[in-house]
């Protein structure tokens, strides 16, 4: 899982200016720099080579040696980053407008892969297997993704809570106590109401997961683990689509994830599920 490139994009907002600068010499010029020393690329971008090596920090990276050549693996892997689907317009033919919802989930789904840090998401794992409580959170569209965790987990019986007034998300968070877990969805990573929620339960000495785009955001600098998410929202697709489509394929792996883990426990709570899946069919 490379996506140095797709880091770069996601983290602009949150960066410095002198790192912006970096940044953006090396999304117009990637093939370039793992050629350029440290010093070479600080002239080009107009900075330092000390703004080089903070840039490289703010990925994640050890230093611009590993930058490099994790660049280097991105391009070679000749991977689609750049490639841009065109937004619906007013009058699309709708084989059109169905061509450009699913490739935009599509790339949303592998740029979200191509993100996310495997340590990360064994630490998120981990710490929902142990816990006696998952609770998640989330407003709007995110909580949609919340509420479908929720059943999830349900099925194989682990305790939790969700809530769509944002007065019993506050209750609930409350709470919480230390080796419970809050999943906390929110893709800009900016939300008020999330925030208020993250707050409170860091006063809990919960954990908290968060799951948000790519870079610095006041959400995941609360957080004890990030998980991030790839989203390519445009004009008429701005009803948060694509997020809502890498928020649940992110669920989904931690559900799964956690049900593999602890199969044999949890066998009997989803044979008791589907039992009761197929009664529910059979009466209507």
């Amino acid at each position: 899982m490379v996506g140095c490139c797709l880091k770069i994009k996601e983290s602009l907002s949150g960066l410095t200016k002198k790192e912006k600068l970096v940044a953006k010499y090396v999304l117009q010029f990637p093939h370039d720099v793992p050629k350029m020393s440290i010093q070479e690329l600080a002239a080009a971008s107009g900075t330092s080579p000390s703004s080089v090596v903070r840039l490289c920090k703010s990925l994640g990276y050890s230093g611009y040696k590993e930058f490099c050549r994790l660049l280097t693996a991105d391009i070679s892997a000749n991977r689609q980053d750049d490639i841009v689907y065109e937004d619906v317009r007013p009058g699309d033919s709708l084989p059109s407008i169905a061509k450009s919802v699913v490739m935009s989930n599509i790339r949303a789904i592998e740029s979200s892969l191509q993100i996310l840090n495997v340590d990360q998401l064994e630490q998120a794992v981990t710490a929902i297997c142990q816990a006696d409580r998952v609770d998640f959170y989330g407003v709007g569209t995110s909580c949609l993704v919340a509420l479908d965790a929720h059943s999830k987990f349900l099925r194989i019986n682990k305790h939790s809570n969700v809530s769509e007034d944002p007065h019993v998300q506050v209750l609930s968070a409350a709470t919480l106590k230390k080796g419970d877990v809050a999943v906390i969805i929110s893709y800009s990573g900016e939300t008020r109401d999330v925030l208020i929620i993250a707050d409170i339960i860091k006063k809990t000495s919960a954990t908290i997961i968060a799951i948000t785009k790519y870079g610095k955001n006041p959400l995941n600098t609360q957080a004890d683990i990030n998980l991030y998410t790839y989203s390519t929202e445009n004009l008429i697709r701005s009803g948060a689509m694509s997020s809502r489509i890498s928020q649940l394929t992110i669920i989904d792996i931690l559900y799964t994830a956690v049900a593999s883990n602890n199969y044999g426990s949890v066998k009997p709570h989803l044979d008791k599920s589907l039992f009761a899946a197929g009664r529910m069919r059979s009466s209507k």
